[in-house]
């Protein structure tokens, strides 16, 4: 009976939480964003991590609440440490733009969050890597050429214009400038401005 108590305890504080996040949104979407703080920090208080999501998301962009970046990060962690897919991509930029420690430590942390995130899908992450590959201190270029395809194929311009950039240069892959032609084609055509450039040139 114990068991079953503590069990339904859960249910119901989860349900709770899910209830607020979505009343979050919805306040959100209708302007109201003060209550919609409010909303997603009870949830998030909850250790509920889509909510503590947004409650970052919300210090991130002062929305509800006065913007704070090191109360956004550490809600990020928080809901990046329940494998929130967007929560790891977002605490990885903070670490790396903002984040306390040694260079070198959360380089290390931030990496293996946009790893993390990447391999879930986020778009935004797999770009980031891409990048981040490509321009290191010590480039790993067929690395990065495999994430910033891995978001081009997700529908990103801007990562397909550095793929097209890959190929035009040899950079992780064969110098093939009709295959550079082709993706700076495919980025121009998703409304890419360097990549329309690019075709010019």
């Amino acid at each position: 009976l114990e068991e079953a108590a503590f069990q339904l305890q859960q249910i119901f504080r989860i349900d709770i939480s899910i209830a607020l996040n979505i009343l979050g949104t919805e306040s959100m979407r209708a302007g109201h964003c003060r209550v919609a703080f409010t909303c997603f920090k009870l949830a998030a208080d909850r250790g509920y991590s889509k909510a503590q999501f947004n409650v970052g998301l919300c210090y991130e962009h002062g929305r509800g609440t006065e913007k704070d970046l090191e109360k956004a990060g550490f809600y990020y962690c928080q809901a990046a440490s329940s494998h929130h897919p967007m929560a790891q991509y977002r605490y990885a930029r903070y670490l790396l733009q903002h984040g306390p420690g040694s260079s070198w430590d959360r380089q290390h942390k931030a990496v293996a969050l946009l790893e993390q995130a990447a391999g879930a899908g986020i778009t935004e992450a797999q770009a980031y890597l891409g990048v981040f590959y490509m321009r290191g201190l010590q480039p790993q270029e067929k690395r990065g050429l495999k994430y910033l395809l891995q978001a081009a194929n997700s529908g990103d311009a801007q990562s397909r214009f550095h793929v097209g950039v890959c190929y035009e240069q040899g950079l992780g892959v064969q110098r093939d400038l009709a295959e550079a032609l082709r993706h700076y084609r495919q980025s121009a055509a998703m409304g890419n401005r360097q990549a329309r450039d690019r075709l010019r040139a």
